[in-house]
């Protein structure tokens, strides 16, 4: 089973990461890595931050010359911004402690909650581990699934579709123009393959800003290259489309994902929502549309995996909104950190991260998961199947 675990807060030494369950002989790139990092740093209307840190993995464990070895892969990102906090987050003897405390939570952050949960009167001990700063770590975590996937032939993509109230018609991404249509999604500052809906996306951006207002927005993810049969019906912890969800709400402030046209099929007659099922010149089994987001009964049915979350506005603001203070127990404005206007570019990075550990893991409990060479016999194997079992021509 391929798991992970996180560990760090967002003004601690650093971030640090464990994967379990890889392959032996999976090829991992450092640089590739960090170039996964460096875009989730990108996005118009990032703040301060972006300028401190400059994210960079370290492998600690797991790999030697290239090349997973099957056991833990660890990482390590160091937080450059902790030498100005060390007396205030340092394990041992904090100097400084009491200083920054939190004590005036902000409304829609874990500040509150997460207090009345493990009873911190100082809310930094919730925020700093809150903190979107752990999804760097999630992005590195992603990479090294990526990197197993392109073995295969597979790839991930995402595209911004909404900031605020601007909305773009998302592109259409298949194999032919993957590398065209991301090449112009990267040009853009804010992720959109839309040039005159990504200039109004960064006006609205500089407008919030002034306004001392946060925003919110949409974007899309997709799986290429997905064959049929991942994931399973038989269970509801075993269903693709249930564990793509999760796995995307759990990034900070994403609160909802529809698999395909999932918002707009509920409105829809059915005739117009199921992927209707043909047959082409070479008696190969394809649908012409792809409502379904690639996805039937929780199972992969080899179209394209694709879905869409929506982020909600980032609960920093500038401009704070009503809270209560307590220390005081009076009415105050909330706590100002640094923080965003908008990071729905840098969450789609993340999104990608998340989709592909979803996806990793449902490809090694398909095809195995001790060593590259086992997968590759068993992903040949299932291809020839497929092709003597699935084709017309080859039953007759």
């Amino acid at each position: 089973m391929l798991k992970y675990v996180t560990a760090g807060e967002s003004h601690g030494k650093g971030l640090i990461g464990v994967i379990e369950g890889l392959p032996a002989g999976v090829p991992v790139s450092e640089a590739s890595i960090n170039a996964q990092l460096a875009r989730r740093q990108k996005g118009y209307g990032r703040g301060g931050r972006m300028k401190i840190e400059s994210d960079r993995a370290e492998i600690m464990s797991g790999v030697r010359g290239g090349l997973t070895l099957g056991s833990p892969l660890s990482f390590i990102i160091y937080n450059r911004d902790y030498e100005n906090w060390q007396e205030i987050m340092s394990p041992g003897h904090c100097e400084r402690l009491e200083e920054r405390t939190v004590e005036r939570p902000r409304p829609g952050h874990a500040d509150l909650a997460g207090a009345m949960k493990y009873n911190h009167r100082d809310m930094r001990n919730i925020l700093e581990r809150a903190s979107a700063r752990e999804t760097a770590a999630r992005v590195a975590m992603g990479s090294i699934c990526s990197q197993l996937l392109q073995s295969f032939d597979i790839y991930i993509y995402s595209q911004v579709i909404s900031i605020g109230s601007i909305s773009a018609v998302p592109r259409i991404v298949d194999a032919g123009n993957l590398k065209e249509v991301c090449d112009a999604i990267e040009a853009s500052p804010v992720r959109c393959a839309d040039v005159q809906s990504g200039e109004a996306m960064m006006a609205l951006i500089d407008s919030a800003k002034q306004e001392g207002e946060s925003l919110g927005g949409s974007f899309e993810l997709g799986v290429l290259g997905v064959p049929p049969g991942l994931g399973s019906h038989v269970s509801w912890d075993t269903k693709l489309d249930g564990r793509i969800a999760g796995a995307l709400t759990s990034i900070p402030a994403i609160k909802a994902v529809e698999i395909g046209e999932g918002f707009a099929n509920a409105a829809r007659p059915g005739s117009q929502v199921h992927d209707q099922i043909f047959l082409n010149d070479e008696k190969r089994i394809y649908h012409q549309t792809n409502r379904a987001g690639g996805l039937e009964g929780g199972i992969t049915n080899g179209e394209t995996v694709w879905a869409r979350a929506y982020m909600k506005p980032i609960p920093t603001l500038y401009k704070p909104l009503q809270t209560v203070n307590t220390r005081e127990w009076q009415g105050e404005k909330a706590v100002v950190e640094r923080s965003d206007i908008c990071a729905v570019p840098a969450a789609a990075v993340v999104g990608e991260a998340m989709l592909a550990f979803v996806m990793a893991q449902a490809f090694l409990e398909k095809f195995g998961s001790d060593h590259v060479g086992e997968i590759i016999e068993s992903w040949q194997r299932y291809h020839a199947y497929l092709k003597k079992e699935w084709q017309w021509e080859k039953r007759t």
